[in-house]
């Protein structure tokens, strides 16, 4: 199945040649927490929302997807602009009582005035007078062809998304079999630097007793022992592993394996006394705010 990216863009365009109207779908779609179906309409048209917003639902789970439907009505009258030219006449005979100061409006200031212009068109037959069930149908089948390449575009970009995913994933395992490498020559290191500090405290050269440096070695190891943060590490990356291989809407568990990843880098981080590992700790956290980046775009 794959995953899914939450990004995307698609257009499909319609025409019905007997009423000389043409149509554009715009479908566009973006990250979010759940479903969020927005539509614009030209005028009239509020009775496709319901269909539309239906179409929407069947195809896609997760994201903000905003719809746009466009009429063309070539059936319209051509003939251009005209000049309502008792508005202009009555706009000169004011400005002729300005001011000499003030000065004459030039010709070109009068005709931007609102209503000296006017649009000379016939009514359009795409209103809602004119949706009859064939033109309604036809529209909304060119919306499915427009989800149809939004759903395409979003699987494309999926693809991508999971070869980039399973490059973060690979990185964190190696991490992490770093850090395991690291925290198993950590006992004899800790052990000398005990040694040395409890020789100091003591002022004496007696050597310590081994019971004594037994029990502190104990109490020590328990603190810094990482073993079990390292083996929930790699139980995520295999179950992030695993939800990529199955597909489907997978993104908000991704996301929560984030959070996970990121609690047990944290307890690692804490709990290190050693350069080289709370490097690598650091180099985890860098790889999962990566990983969770990436994530987001996941249906």
């Amino acid at each position: 199945m794959g995953i899914t990216s939450m990004t995307g863009f698609s257009s499909a365009q319609g025409q019905d040649q007997g009423r000389a109207l043409s149509w554009v779908w715009e479908a566009r779609s973006v990250n979010g927490k759940g479903l969020d179906i927005r539509i614009r309409w030209p005028q009239g048209w509020d009775s496709i929302e319901a269909p539309a917003r239906d179409l929407a639902q069947k195809c896609l789970s997760r994201g903000s997807i905003a719809l746009s439907l466009s009429l063309n009505d070539s059936s319209r009258s051509a003939s251009g602009l005209t000049i309502n030219r008792e508005w202009l006449a009555t706009l000169i005979a004011l400005a002729k009582d300005l001011p000499s100061s003030v000065g004459q409006p030039r010709l070109d200031g009068l005709l931007r005035v609102r209503g000296v212009i006017e649009e000379n068109a016939e009514p359009s037959e795409a209103g809602e007078h004119f949706q009859t069930p064939d033109l309604v149908a036809a529209v909304l089948e060119t919306l499915s062809k427009a989800l149809g390449g939004l759903v395409a575009v979003r699987c494309e970009e999926g693809s991508r998304l999971y070869t980039v995913l399973q490059g973060h994933l690979a990185s964190l395992e190696s991490l992490i079999q770093q850090a395991g490498e690291t925290a198993s020559a950590r006992p004899g290191s800790v052990r000398r630097r005990l040694e040395q500090q409890l020789a100091v405290l003591l002022d004496s050269k007696v050597p310590v007793p081994e019971e004594r440096l037994a029990q502190e070695l104990a109490l020590i190891a328990t603190r810094l022992d990482i073993r079990e943060e390292l083996d929930r590490l790699l139980a995520h990356v295999a179950q992030a592993r695993q939800l990529l291989e199955t597909g489907g809407v997978c993104g908000r568990r991704l996301d929560f394996l984030c959070q996970e990843f990121n609690r047990e880098a944290n307890t690692l981080c804490s709990k290190s006394q050693d350069a080289d590992l709370t490097r690598l700790g650091l180099a985890l956290k860098t790889v999962i705010d990566q990983l969770r980046e990436q994530v987001q775009n996941i249906e």
